[in-house]
């Protein structure tokens, strides 16, 4: 669990600094990291693609995952 927070807080801190904007706070930064890094590994299972193993390949699988959930919910929110 532990994992899975300080690599979510990694991934949605980068994914906030690419994106650019205001963020949405530490928080929700963090969930995004978490819940981008269930949809990073379900893209990259889905493209028969894999992270490897280790901290690193993680935090690229979930920041991939967060930028696209960040691009949508900016989307969802100009809508």
């Amino acid at each position: 669990m532990l994992y899975a927070i300080i690599v979510g807080l990694i991934a949605g801190w980068l994914a906030g600094v690419v994106m650019k904007g205001g963020g949405y706070g530490i928080l929700v930064d963090i969930l995004l990291g978490i819940v981008g890094g269930i949809l990073g590994n379900w893209i990259f299972g889905r493209l028969g693609l894999s992270s490897g193993s280790g901290v690193l390949g993680s935090i690229i699988v979930s920041f991939i995952g967060a930028v696209i959930l960040v691009a949508v919910t900016r989307l969802l929110r100009r809508a």
